[in-house]
């Protein structure tokens, strides 16, 4: 049983703070590494931190506050905050764009140097040229790049080249119908769309649909701001981020498909609105407009003149190509058309008319980390992405082991030297309409070895988006065609398309025709020089890699949690040549029918020529030698992720030669041939060419809830998280919930079946009739097997419901001779369970001389304004519009002194006088305007 009382019990406990407030009146430092200093007291009474932070409040109403020196970009990467490598949570951006709330509640946080904020690895409150301190892959020593990683031999071009235009002439046009409604989201979001199809290809033909990522949703002509507002005011117009695949539907039309690129600027605008981020609201959109085009299949004549200027679409082959957080949003469409999701949580609710074949993913997200298993995926990692730049879409291969059937073929390819942005056209400067820019920045006049533009590595954005377009097509020949000549593209094979020009693509897979050889996990132990490490573990002694190495790689992305009890691989690390690593099974595996093995390894960046000896042991000790691999490091830098493995294929022609029973393979040896090094095995499969015919298994689908409930006046209620559990079968989930008064967060596998209540979290809510901050606590679900999950975070939330105290200022001191402070008391009618939280703005004087800066403490001045200013101006015009001298009257008290201090001078002046208003806000961070008080500071002369 989990007792939540009035003080947020979880490290990762969410505030949804909907408005902003204004900001605090004191300079903060620019973007640099925090320094361990002490903290001090800031200007809202709160404790003021190094590198722009703020720690304010007590009990569930403390919050740590984090503010930029200039507004953070709207991206795809959820904003986290951390403590060294502990994530504390995911704050809330309030509209200024510079400011970030979490709710912390009895959470520790360090007050020095540890403190960081992140975007999917990427550090946000140090210069660009220093961000990589976060994710850097420190695992070889910084040097021009060996010709071995760099500047390898291009592999060899593919029989079948899926970049080359079709016969078929294309016309293009675009629907704008409706806007819709979808659960938990206020504004209506469009149904806009833009269609390329063919104009003369016979029959019905097959469908692709593209959905973009998270961007800016409005911008104005002629200026370089864009902002996330929905709908877009008035003066600006929406970013038309559909636009920006029009040379990939073009490609994929000249070969027959119908393409349709959909607008979501509605769900950008909003998706903060989502504990999941947005991706059920993304997967309604796409099923909505999936279900018009079956409407329209079966009525032709009610389809916009876009639809029916292009060749029927049949909707029984239906490729979804998702950007970004468009990427999860069409994972998550193709999950919900095999298992429906909860009526409530859904923004379309009718009939399955579709059969999706395949997804596409550039550079996604994957917050909730659940890959729908049985649906075949292609992963663009960019090696260069600045916005989702821990290459968390590994997971959709990853994560899909083990999970179903595993005959889906789930690909990863790697693309050195592309950016998050420039596969969009319209995200790319010197081709978009709105204001672009290159994702992956550096700081004036810094450069980056590897992704900087003009080095060798780096993509041009007409290369970049070459390359992404054959890919696409490739992706759609293989998953959607079943087109056989092209799946070594895709899968580890080791070609090329010759259409994606100079980019250096690279590619391994999962599923398809592999069986499970060695899985690190629970049924592999390790001998030699090696070990079984924790791809996500706090414990330097189980991680794979060490904070100080670099911390994350694609495969060792971060989740929501601090530990992943059963996510391992293989860490090696030898000091002379001929040192071997064994791997053993716990039960045999079986290789029978494969060709080669196949093993995912990865070494250090910029390395290259490891070699390995890999051998096998069957369950009677006989033993084959099967041949050498090399595994060469991809070009790397301090600031880009290059931990990625590639896949080598050994043949098992040796073994079947020495007689080995391919069917009780029980051992693995790798044996270095090199002086020293490292590198890690992710996995090994017995592999074999061809596409099996894919199925999707009927599973147990899980989505976590989240049910609010008022705390009431007194006494201890207890709810439960609610957990829906659907489909049929059983399975396996990993549930994490947070230890209550600890940083710990536990987890449990729990066996899951439709019609039982398997997965139990108790929360005890405890009532007062004291004002305070909502209190969540949290649970989250990962599946591991024989199941899938939906919504994967949820909880309970206790709702404040008791009203705010009333709050009057009065004088203390507010008639002082210069060189005085004038100070007045803000006093709360009750205490509160929380921080009351306001600010003070200067009004100007109606009457008589004002009070102007030079009257007033010049250290004052430059801690809660970051200046002295030169000449002098009145206090009124020392604010700007969204500024305030903040104050805070902390939990449990009912009072505060707010002080202005003057400064004595010589010059003999009239009487002067300050003019102010108070505010506070309330429990949604909306400001509620306060009385007028005035102060006067006489001459001392």
């Amino acid at each position: 049983m989990i007792r939540v009382t009035r003080g947020v019990t979880t490290a990762v406990a969410l505030l949804a703070l909907t408005a902003a407030a204004p900001g605090i009146a004191s300079a903060q430092p620019a973007p640099h590494t925090p320094p361990a200093t002490p903290p001090t007291a800031s200007p809202d009474g709160g404790l003021g931190l190094p590198g722009g932070w703020r720690l304010t409040g007590t009990g569930a109403g403390r919050q740590l506050v984090w503010t930029a020196p200039e507004p953070v970009p709207m991206g795809d990467a959820r904003v986290e905050f951390r403590d060294g490598d502990r994530l504390l949570g995911h704050p809330v951006a309030q509209p200024d764009g510079k400011t970030f709330r979490l709710t912390l509640g009895e959470t520790s946080v360090d007050q020095g140097a540890r403190l960081s904020v992140t975007a999917a690895g990427r550090r946000l409150d140090v210069p660009a040229s220093a961000s990589g301190a976060a994710r850097a892959p420190r695992l070889a020593p910084s040097r021009p790049l060996a010709p071995s990683a760099g500047q390898e031999p291009p592999l060899p071009a593919n029989p079948v080249d899926p970049g080359v235009p079709g016969r078929y002439r294309t016309v293009r046009g675009e629907y704008d119908l409706r806007s819709v409604r979808l659960p938990g989201f206020p504004a209506p979001v469009e149904m806009r769309a833009t269609v390329v199809g063919p104009a003369n290809a016979p029959g019905k033909r097959p469908v692709a649909l593209f959905l973009h990522g998270r961007h800016g949703t409005c911008y104005t002509p002629g200026r370089d701001e864009v902002t996330g507002q929905w709908p877009c005011p008035a003066g600006t117009r929406p970013i038309p981020s559909h636009q920006g695949y029009l040379t990939a539907q073009k490609l994929l039309a000249s070969q027959g498909y119908v393409t349709l690129s959909i607008s979501a600027n509605g769900i950008n605008g909003q998706d903060h609105l989502a504990e999941d981020g947005g991706a059920e609201a993304r997967s309604s959109l796409v099923r909505l407009h999936l279900a018009r085009w079956a409407d329209w299949a079966a009525h032709p004549e009610t389809a916009p003149a876009a639809v029916r200027g292009t060749a029927p679409a049949d909707l029984s082959k239906v490729l979804l190509v998702g950007h970004s957080r468009g990427g999860e949003g069409v994972n998550r469409a193709a999950l919900d058309s095999l298992y429906p999701p909860p009526a409530d949580q859904d923004g379309y609710r009718g009939p399955v008319r579709w059969k999706i074949r395949g997804n596409v993913l550039i550079g996604p997200t994957i917050f909730g980390q659940n890959p729908v298993p049985d649906v075949p995926s292609m992963t663009i990692l960019p090696g260069c992405d600045g916005d989702v730049s821990d290459l968390q879409g590994q997971i959709y291969v990853d994560g899909t082991r083990g999970v179903s059937k595993g005959a889906a073929l789930h690909s990863a390819v790697y693309v050195v030297g592309a950016n998050h942005n420039f596969f969009n056209s319209e995200w790319t400067p010197g081709q978009a309409k709105a204001p672009a820019n290159d994702d992956f920045g550096t700081e004036p006049g810094a450069t980056d070895p590897v992704c900087s533009p003009g080095t060798a590595t780096r993509l041009t954005a007409a290369r970049q988006q070459a390359a992404g377009d054959t890919y696409i097509a490739a992706a759609a020949r293989v998953f959607v065609d079943g087109d056989d000549k092209v799946r070594p593209l895709l899968d580890g094979t080791g070609r090329r398309a010759p259409s994606a020009g100079p980019a250096r693509v690279l590619s391994h897979a999962v599923g398809g025709r592999r069986t499970p050889a060695f899985l690190p996990g629970s049924s592999v132990t390790v001998s030699g020089a090696g070990r079984l490490c924790a791809q996500i573990d706090p414990d330097p002694a189980r991680a794979c890699l060490k904070p100080d190495e670099g911390g994350q790689s694609p495969h060792f992305a971060f989740w929501e949690t601090g530990r992943e009890p059963g996510r391992d691989a293989i860490a090696l690390r030898w000091t002379r040549p001929g040192t071997p690593v064994t791997v053993r099974s716990a039960r045999p595996v079986a290789l029978g029918g494969a060709e080669s093995l196949a093993l995912r390894l990865f070494v250090p960046p910029n390395t290259g020529g490891t070699e390995f000896d890999v051998a096998v042991t069957d369950a009677s000790g006989h033993r084959a030698a099967l041949g050498r691999v090399r595994v060469d490091g991809l070009p790397g830098s301090d600031r880009n992720t290059a931990l990625w493995a590639r896949e080598v294929r050994v043949p098992l022609s040796a073994a079947t030669r020495a007689r080995l029973d391919l069917k009780k393979i029980s051992t693995l040896e790798l044996t270095p041939r090199a002086g020293s090094g490292r590198a890690w095995l992710m996995d090994a499969w017995g592999w074999r060419p061809g596409l099996p015919a894919v199925a999707a298994a009927e599973l147990p689908r899980v989505d976590i809830g989240r049910l609010t409930v008022k705390e009431g006046d007194s006494g201890v209620r207890t709810y439960r998280v609610p957990v829906r559990v659907s489909g049929k079968g059983s399975g396996q989930v990993r549930l994490f919930v947070p230890k209550p008064g600890t940083d710990g967060i536990a987890s449990r596998l729990v066996t899951v079946r439709p019609g039982r209540q398997d997965i139990d979290v108790e929360v005890e809510v405890r009532g007062n009739t004291r004002f305070g901050y909502d209190v969540s606590q949290d649970a989250f679900v990962k599946a591991v097997r024989g199941a899938v999950v939906g919504a994967h975070h949820g909880g309970v939330t206790a709702k404040n419901d008791d009203p705010m105290p009333k709050v009057r200022i009065t004088p203390v001191a507010a008639d002082v001779t210069e060189g005085g402070k004038l100070t007045w008391r803000v006093t709360l009618s009750t205490a509160a369970d929380a921080d009351v939280v306001g600010g003070i703005t200067f009004l100007p004087v109606t009457g008589g001389a004002e009070l102007n800066s030079a009257d007033l403490d010049p250290g004052w001045l430059e801690e809660n304004f970051g200046h002295v200013p030169d000449p002098a101006v009145p206090l009124s015009a020392l604010m700007g519009p969204d500024s305030s001298l903040g104050f805070s009257v902390p939990a449990g008290r009912t009072s505060t002194d707010v002080t202005v201090p003057t400064a004595k001078d010589t010059v003999r002046e009239p009487n002067e006088s300050l003019r102010a208003r108070l505010f506070t806000y309330d429990e949604k961070w909306e400001p509620v305007q306060g009385p007028e008080f005035t102060g006067t500071v006489r001459d001392a002369a």
